[in-house]
């Protein structure tokens, strides 16, 4: 006759917050939503960036959304590529 041997007690039953802060995915998509509200922020509530000609006839406006959008891409693709692109070591 054989028996059903049991697993460790406690082993994957108990997770806490303190595992929770370890997870690196969690911080990334944090951080990269983190980078798109402070674009979607910045386009509705940010000054524009004003270009007018010598004689102030004519003028062109560019949303400072634009630019921040620009910058936030960046730190979401090195953000992803960090977090998300690596196989973790010691696994």
């Amino acid at each position: 006759m054989s028996t059903v041997s049991h697993p460790p007690t406690g082993a994957d039953q108990v997770r806490g917050l303190s595992s929770l802060l370890l997870i690196r995915e969690m911080w990334a998509s944090l951080a990269i939503s983190a980078m798109w509200v402070a674009v979607a922020v910045s386009a509705v509530w940010g000054p524009d960036f004003v270009s007018s000609s010598g004689s102030g006839t004519d003028s062109t406006t560019i949303p400072s959304g634009i630019a921040v959008a620009m910058f936030a891409s960046i730190g979401s693709w090195a953000v992803a590529k960090y977090a998300f692109g690596r196989a973790r070591e010691g696994q």
